[in-house]
C-alpha cells in the first residue's frame, strides 16, 4: 500500500532511538500518521518542524498499518513562526486544534486549502488575527458546527443582528432577543464580514468561536478540553490590544 501527496506537518514525537512518528495534514488523506526512519538525524530533524510544507510518500504492507513516510521539504515556516511570540502562538494553536479535532485519514480538502493559506501569512501580524478568526469559523463549519449568521433565528430579519444563540449558533436581532438577551452571545460585525475588523471586534469574535469550539465541538469529541495552545494564542492577542 502506498501513496504520495504533500502536506503540513502538525506534530512529531520520538520513536525508538533514531525514528520519529509524525502527523501530517494532507488534502487527499486528511490527518495521517507515519514513521520517519532516521528522523532524529541532523539531516532530517530540521525539516520536521511544525508547520513545514512537505512532499510525502507513505508506504505500508497493509492499509491499516501505521506505515512509513519518506519526506522532502517544500518550504519551512519556522522563520515566520519565530518572527514574534504572537506568530509562534498562532502556529501552535492551528496545529494543536487540527490534531485535536480532525479524524484520522478522512479528507478535508477545503479546510486544508484554508489552512495552507493561513500558515502562509505567518509573520504578518497585521493580517493574521482576522485570517485566523475566519479560519476558526471555517473549522467549525467543516466539523459540522457552523454558525448561521445570515438572518435572525426568531424574526427572520437580516439587519440589526446583535446576538448569537449559544445553542443553535444562529444570529438573533435585538428585537428577537427580547428578555433573553442576557443569555445570548454578542455578535461582533467582524463575524459577518462587516465593519472595520478592529482588534476589539476580533477579540470578541474569538470569544464566540471559542465558545462553540469548547462547548459543542469539544464536548462531542468526548468532553475533552480544548488545547491550551488556543488560550495562549488568544491571551497573546489580547495583551496586544
Amino acid at each position: 500500500m502506498e501513496w504520495r501527496d504533500q502536506g503540513i506537518l502538525l506534530r512529531s514525537r520520538r520513536h525508538g532511538e533514531t525514528s520519529v512518528i509524525i502527523e501530517v495534514f494532507t488534502p487527499e488523506r486528511g490527518r495521517h500518521a507515519g514513521i520517519v526512519r532516521g528522523g532524529t538525524s541532523r539531516k532530517i530533524a530540521p525539516i520536521l518542524q511544525p508547520g513545514a510544507q512537505l512532499d510525502l510518500a507513505w508506504r505500508a504492507r497493509l492499509e491499516d498499518h501505521i506505515g512509513a513516510f519518506s519526506v522532502e521539504p517544500l518550504r519551512s515556516r519556522a522563520a515566520a513562526a519565530m518572527a514574534s511570540r504572537q506568530s509562534l502562538a498562532g502556529l501552535n494553536t492551528v496545529t494543536a486544534l487540527l490534531c485535536f479535532c480532525l479524524p484520522e485519514r478522512e479528507p478535508h480538502a477545503p479546510l486544508y486549502a484554508r489552512t495552507e493559506a493561513l500558515l502562509d501569512l505567518l509573520g504578518d501580524w497585521d493580517l493574521w488575527p482576522l485570517a485566523y478568526l475566519q479560519w476558526e469559523l471555517a473549522l467549525l463549519e467543516d466539523m459540522g458546527y457552523g454558525l448561521d449568521l445570515s438572518a435572525c433565528a426568531v424574526t427572520g430579519v437580516t439587519e440589526g443582528l446583535t446576538y448569537v444563540s449559544p445553542k443553535s449558533g444562529r444570529a438573533v436581532s435585538a428585537k428577537g432577543a427580547g428578555d433573553w438577551a442576557d443569555k445570548l452571545l454578542p455578535l461582533p460585525d467582524v463575524l459577518r464580514g462587516e465593519g472595520d475588523a478592529s482588534d476589539a471586534d476580533i477579540a470578541q469574535g474569538f470569544e464566540v468561536t471559542g465558545y462553540f469550539l469548547g462547548t459543542h465541538l469539544a464536548v462531542d469529541l468526548g468532553n475533552k478540553p480544548l488545547p491550551d495552545a488556543r488560550a495562549r494564542f488568544v491571551d497573546a492577542f489580547n495583551r496586544g490590544l
